[in-house]
């Protein structure tokens, strides 16, 4: 039961720094250009959607590459 716990944990703290670091890389984008002026609240709503987009994309290929590197050692287990 220990290494799904520890499993759950790590998806936890990697979905948290990649959310993290997503939220950092957008506020780099000018999104005033591209959204009608005092239409701050969908701007922000969209800010927010975008980085729990990203975040779930990029932890999601984290966790399975490092699923899926840690499973390698079966392919020369006989």
């Amino acid at each position: 039961m220990q290494p799904f716990g520890q499993q759950s944990l790590l998806s936890i703290i990697i979905n948290l720094v990649f959310l993290a670091v997503s939220w950092w890389a957008i506020q780099g984008l000018n999104f005033e250009k591209f959204i009608k002026s005092g239409k701050v609240v969908q701007a922000r709503l969209l800010m927010i959607l975008l980085t729990i987009a990203i975040a779930s994309l990029v932890s999601t290929f984290f966790l399975n590459y490092l699923s899926w590197s840690l499973q390698l050692k079966y392919l020369f287990y006989v």
